[in-house]
């Protein structure tokens, strides 16, 4: 597995992954040196081109001998608007009219898993992605297992370990919350929305008998009205969604339930209306540091 840098800047970057190559610089005449693998001769020149650096002549051939001789089977990656690529290559290496050279994707460029879930930056182990800060072209890859396994959509055991111990406990939560008084509910909500950086700006059901939470994002300065129910139905939520969608001026509308017999999915869209069951009310909880709270009001 090799990284490589594709173009100055990433110059390019946008046509390798739409045309399916990789593509080196190192412009010389000595392509059919290069394939012929008298890497000999190579070295001479680019240490006369490096002054007699041996270091750095050293380094250059390495990088130009990886493009040339790594297998099919190898995989090279990338890293383009925030997200890792990667993919094989074809085994031929073809010169071009400005002495770099390319060799084709087998298949094309991928940005996501075999499972098709995308390979954002952010979602990698930061020691993967050290390598943009690389001044060369082509490097070698810390973390090679972890990222055939990211690649593979596998996780390793004590990712799947903590996982099943954090689904284990957003259970246990989603259990507490089930219990709580309706007074304490109506306050965790508030916490949660406060945590998440929603202002209240009214007092919960003073004003308006519809209406359990007034908000404002001061970042964005978007607005949400909310209504709380300890217990609710199918019908309930609809006909509370109904009310909650006719106030005017308001960005996003949340109906919060942590009882409901019937299930209460695509109620929401997503976008600006969001009803959160049991579940979800659980994973907010853990998600904003709240599970001590609720344990200890529980207690």
């Amino acid at each position: 597995m090799r990284f490589i840098k594709l173009g100055t800047g990433g110059a390019w970057e946008a046509d390798c992954i739409r045309n399916g190559t990789i593509r080196l610089g190192y412009a010389s005449d000595q392509h059919q040196e290069c394939l012929a693998g008298e890497w000999d001769k190579v070295q001479a020149r680019w240490l006369q081109r490096r002054n007699g650096n041996h270091g750095a002549a050293t380094r250059d051939v390495n990088q130009i001998r990886d493009f040339y001789e790594l297998a099919e089977t190898d995989v090279w990656i990338t890293i383009c608007v925030r997200k890792l690529y990667w993919c094989r290559a074809a085994r031929g290496v073809a010169e071009q009219c400005d002495k770099t050279r390319i060799r084709k994707v087998i298949g094309q460029w991928h940005c996501t898993d075999v499972n098709g879930k995308p390979l954002w930056i952010e979602n990698l182990d930061g020691r993967t992605t050290q390598v943009t800060g690389f001044r060369g072209t082509i490097c070698d890859v810390k973390q090679k297992d972890y990222l055939v396994r990211k690649i593979n959509g596998e996780k390793s055991p004590p990712v799947l370990q903590a996982e099943a111990a954090l689904d284990a406990l957003t259970g246990h939560v989603e259990e507490l919350i089930k219990g709580l008084w309706w007074h304490d509910f109506e306050l965790l909500v508030e916490l949660i929305f406060s945590k998440l950086g929603w202002q209240r700006f009214s007092v919960m059901g003073a004003q308006e008998k519809d209406i359990d939470l007034d908000l404002r994002q001061a970042s964005s300065n978007r607005r949400a009205v909310v209504q709380i129910k300890s217990q609710a139905t199918r019908s309930t939520a609809q006909k509370s969604i109904h009310t909650l969608r006719s106030y005017e001026g308001c960005d996003e509308i949340y109906f919060v339930c942590h009882t409901c017999p019937e299930d209460l999915s695509g109620q929401g869209d997503q976008r600006t209306t969001h009803v959160w069951g049991p579940r979800a009310i659980a994973r907010h909880v853990v998600n904003t540091g709240l599970a001590e709270w609720l344990i200890h009001k529980r207690s």
